[in-house]
């Protein structure tokens, strides 16, 4: 995760984080933006770029992107991916993400915030000069979510660029910001030393050493402050002043070694050698791999011998070449574990990666002698960021060996699903084609009927629109009339005249509820419309469910095959650079544990010649008394 705090000439800045930004109080609006915000609040940025730079491709590629609810939050998708890309890391895509919000056609308050994204992520890649001029292209109305980062960030750059007077004005403005309560008095400090004002700076200083406050932030802040004030105090001859600001350093703090260290010396230059005694072995006492510690198994036995204490010197002398003896084999035996490749296998063990001091647990590992100085060298930002890279690289290459292994399950897949759909779609394909045409046989007798209609509206056939009952009673009649057409009896003359007098009523009903008969046809056609819009529907979903299923196992081998081709030239990459990435870390860890060996071999060295002199003024001692008695 992006680190809150920089030190830079003994400068720390705030620089925040999306956990820590403005996002942990915005609701997304869309779905995939927000699923995108779950993985970053969990510090798992890659699966949040991956899902985040999907959503956004998928929205570029919308007809109608008002339509999609991402559009309310589309700036505030393109600064999250920038922030998301600078938490992993990723500088020069995070830059581009925000520079194009930058330039586009925004609002100046936008504009703003993307300049001020921009120049934290200068920042972060330690370019001064172009966070310089980004910073300065703010102007106008600044969203008040970031007023008071943008001032922060606005005095850091002008401190990295020399400009510590304008710094000191935006620092003084924001001592009151309870959110960079210490930083800013720390910071205000550095700035007017570094301006000139050497005694106003240590006013600063000083009251940044007496802050109160629960934030662990804050109260490193507060520690380095007071260590930075008793270093500079020492080293103006001023050893009396120091003290008192190297006591107000925690015991337990970060910077608590160094202070308890700084404060022997302190007693020392004051010829205190007694009171010296008192922080260096509380020193003494911890992590023999510190710097400081060992330094100080030096310093106890130079005070007991300025008290004549030789004897006793001359015995903590011996200890220490013995802890300085097992440290070089320690490192002796890291050197050699990292050059067998140790280091690295132990770095990555995923077990110790779910606890969240995994880094101190490796100091635990009996089979990874090179851990004994982890934390030591991992205190370097050179180290931690390789480091990080070499941890990256190491989850992408187990993601790749995933996606490899997937693109055979879904070769799998598309298999079965092509001997699914082979065995079952030539008879679907048959069926379909029967209703198919019997649905276009009817939808063209529909039609018929419509246009039938249409024309009866203007020429009146009441003929069509007869009941069947009405047409077999007129065929019956019909039959009658024909049979009695050339029967001249008396009855067949009646049975003529009552056929007419028939045919005569029914044509009557028919014609005078024609227009009662044509409004009934068309609301029966109406009713019809319904089912044929129903049958249509039905239609268009078979047709797109066998388009689907068609789809679901075409048209994928070259996809597959080029996918497949991409993983593994990736992978073939990945692990090019994982051996160059582990060699350099491997490179600065030996480095590193050589210079602690020379370090140590010169204690070693100091160590012989003060045990050699404590014995004989022990010895001297001894015979002198001797001689009194």
């Amino acid at each position: 995760m992006m680190r809150r705090y920089l030190w830079l000439f003994g400068l720390c800045f705030s620089s925040l984080s999306f956990a820590g930004d403005d996002s942990s109080r915005v609701t997304a609006k869309d779905l995939y933006l927000g699923e995108a915000f779950y993985y970053a609040m969990q510090g798992e940025y890659f699966d949040a770029i991956t899902r985040l730079d999907t959503e956004l491709g998928q929205f570029y590629r919308l007809d109608d992107p008002t339509l999609d609810p991402l559009h309310f939050q589309i700036n505030y998708a393109n600064f999250s991916v920038g922030d998301f890309e600078l938490s992993y890391r990723m500088h020069q895509r995070a830059g581009r993400a925000i520079k194009a919000v930058l330039e586009g056609n925004v609002e100046q308050s936008v504009r703003n915030e993307a300049a001020y994204r921009l120049a934290r992520i200068f920042v972060q890649k330690d370019d001064p000069r172009n966070a310089l001029s980004t910073i300065e292209k703010i102007t106008g109305n600044i969203p008040e979510k970031i007023r008071d980062d943008e001032l922060f960030l606005r005095a850091q750059i002008y401190m990295l660029n020399g400009k510590f007077e304008e710094a000191v004005k935006i620092l003084q403005g924001l001592q009151g910001a309870k959110k960079f309560e210490g930083f800013s008095t720390y910071n205000l400090g550095i700035a007017l030393i570094q301006s000139g004002q050497e005694q106003r700076g240590f006013e600063q200083l000083d009251k940044a050493g007496q802050i109160k406050s629960d934030d662990e932030g804050t109260l490193a802040i507060k520690d380095k402050a007071n260590l930075l004030l008793g270093n500079r105090l020492i080293a103006a001859g001023q050893p009396a002043l120091a003290k008192q600001y190297l006591d107000r350093v925690r015991l337990t703090g970060p910077f608590s070694n160094k202070a308890l260290l700084g404060s022997g010396w302190t007693d020392v230059a004051l010829g205190k050698f007694d009171r010296a005694l008192v922080p260096w072995s509380i020193l003494l006492k911890r992590n023999p791999t510190d710097k400081a510690v060992q330094e100080s198994m030096l310093g106890v036995p130079y005070a007991y011998a300025k008290l004549d204490l030789h004897g006793r010197a001359a015995l903590l002398y011996g200890s220490a070449l013995e802890h300085f003896g097992a440290e070089l084999a320690k490192l002796d035996a890291s050197i050699k574990s990292i050059r067998e490749g140790s280091f690295l296998k132990a770095l990555v063990r995923d077990e110790l990666k779910q606890d969240k001091n995994w880094v101190v647990k490796l100091r635990e590992l009996p089979e990874s002698p090179e851990t004994y100085y982890l934390l030591e060298l991992m205190a370097s930002n050179d180290f931690q960021e390789s480091l990080q890279n070499y941890f990256d690289l190491d989850d992408l290459r187990k993601r790749l060996e995933a996606w490899d292994a997937s693109i055979d399950a879904y070769e799998g897949i598309i298999r079965s699903r092509s001997e699914y759909y082979e065995a079952i779609l030539p008879e679907v394909d048959k069926t379909f084609r029967a209703q198919d045409s019997q649905m276009r046989l009817r939808l063209e007798q529909r039609q018929a009927l419509d246009d039938r209609l249409k024309i009866m509206l203007v020429a009146p056939r009441p003929d069509f629109l007869e009941t069947a009952d009405e047409r077999v009673m007129r065929g019956n009649l019909r039959t009658l009339a024909e049979k009695y057409k050339n029967d001249p009896s008396a009855s067949a003359n009646d049975i003529r005249r009552r056929i007419k007098r028939l045919e005569g009523v029914l044509n009557w009903q028919i014609k005078t509820t024609y227009d009662k008969r044509l409004t009934e046809a068309y609301n029966h056609l109406h009713q019809l419309d319904s089912d044929v819009m129903r049958l249509r529907d039905i239609y268009r979903s078979f047709v797109r469910s066998r388009q689907a299923a068609t789809q679901s196992y075409k048209g994928y081998d070259d996809q597959i095959r080029q996918l497949r081709n991409r993983v593994r030239d990736s992978k073939e990459r990945v692990n090019i650079l994982m051996a160059r990435q582990g060699n350099m870390l491997d490179m600065m860890a030996i480095n590193e544990l050589d210079q602690r060996r020379n370090r140590l071999e010169e204690f070693q060295v100091q160590a012989r010649f003060a045990l050699s002199e404590s014995y004989d003024r022990a010895s001297k001692k001894q015979l002198e008394e001797g001689v009194q008695k």
